[in-house]
């Protein structure tokens, strides 16, 4: 297989001409057009382009492959949800095979830079409503894929392990982790419930303004049909447990999909920190503390320990 080139400044300047140059029909020079840099140590990717701009280049052929389905999957979301769904300026391709999508910004910080106020929470709940007004055959006609619910109880297994090292490094209580298997049974995904979930919203892929809205959500590649508790479990690290199962009892989900998240994002958040520590993954470790802590905040949800044998609600 040929090694996907990587980009550089001098690719994305070039590309960013040839773009401007076919829009306005002038030749801009080879000095010509917006500024341009990488939006990060690490994201050699996405780059920024001027201060309303984002260019997104896909680093091989399956990625290139998402890429294109998100172009239509943004589009059929939109109208659903109450949150900026990026859009498209221009897409096209790269280098052979390999796609890029040049978006409009959207305005706000991360998560991680601003809490969620009450009436983000309420943009949240429409966000996790509309998702689940979006039809599953058209996003299946769109090529998102079928993803099968994660076994909590085998999660929980791991998480307890890990919870046990991170207390030997005084990281961690592990007496906290006290999901037992009955419970982790009873919080199994029930039959029939998968709807489209956008799968990755974590702290850089929900945008918040300085007011606490929740002003877009970025980045669709990895939407799925699947297990709505897995926006749930995002949303309780992005924003933290509480905000995030207040938001999805304003969205109509019950008590069992809210805690099957919650604890979904409480076995992750203990797994990645160990797995940092341990030196088999990488990231910020202060953001994977904080994303831990957010998981495990209180919520008086807990409480609610059995469900009756006919509770399927979403």
């Amino acid at each position: 297989m040929t090694q996907a080139p990587t980009p550089t400044a001098d690719t994305v300047r070039r590309l960013v001409r040839s773009l401007l140059e076919e829009s306005t029909g002038r030749n801009t020079g080879q000095a010509g057009g917006p500024e341009v840099r990488p939006v990060g140590e690490g994201h050699e990717h996405t780059w920024w382009v001027g201060a309303h701009q984002v260019l997104r280049l896909a680093p091989d052929r399956d990625a290139s492959a998402r890429r294109r389905r998100e172009l239509r999957l943004r589009d059929l979301v939109r109208p659903h949800v109450p949150v900026t769904v990026p859009v498209s300026i221009a897409h096209g391709d790269w280098a052979p095979g390999l796609a890029y999508t040049l978006d409009t910004v959207v305005p706000g910080g991360t998560a991680d830079e601003h809490d969620v106020s009450a009436v983000g929470e309420a943009d949240l709940a429409g966000l996790l409503g509309g998702l689940r007004a979006v039809p599953v055959r058209q996003a299946e006609a769109l090529g998102v894929p079928r993803t099968a619910p994660r076994s909590l109880d085998a999660l929980r297994r791991m998480a307890v392990r890990a919870a046990e090292r991170l207390a030997a490094a005084d990281e961690f209580d592990a007496s906290r982790l006290h999901l037992t298997p009955p419970g982790a049974a009873q919080l199994a995904a029930q039959h029939g419930t998968a709807v489209l979930t956008h799968h990755g919203l974590t702290c850089e892929h929900v945008v918040v303004s300085a007011d606490g809205r929740v002003r877009g959500v970025l980045d669709w590649t990895e939407a799925a049909l699947g297990d709505p508790a897995e926006d749930i479990a995002g949303l309780a690290v992005a924003v933290g447990s509480p905000a995030a199962v207040r938001a999805a009892t304003l969205a109509g989900y019950g008590p069992r999909p809210c805690l099957r998240g919650l604890w979904l994002a409480r076995c992750d958040t203990v797994l990645r920190l160990a797995g940092h520590l341990e030196g088999r993954a990488t990231g910020s470790l202060p953001l994977l503390r904080s994303r831990l802590r957010r998981a495990w905040e209180p919520i008086l949800l807990e409480r609610v320990t059995e469900f009756k044998d006919d509770d399927t609600a979403p």
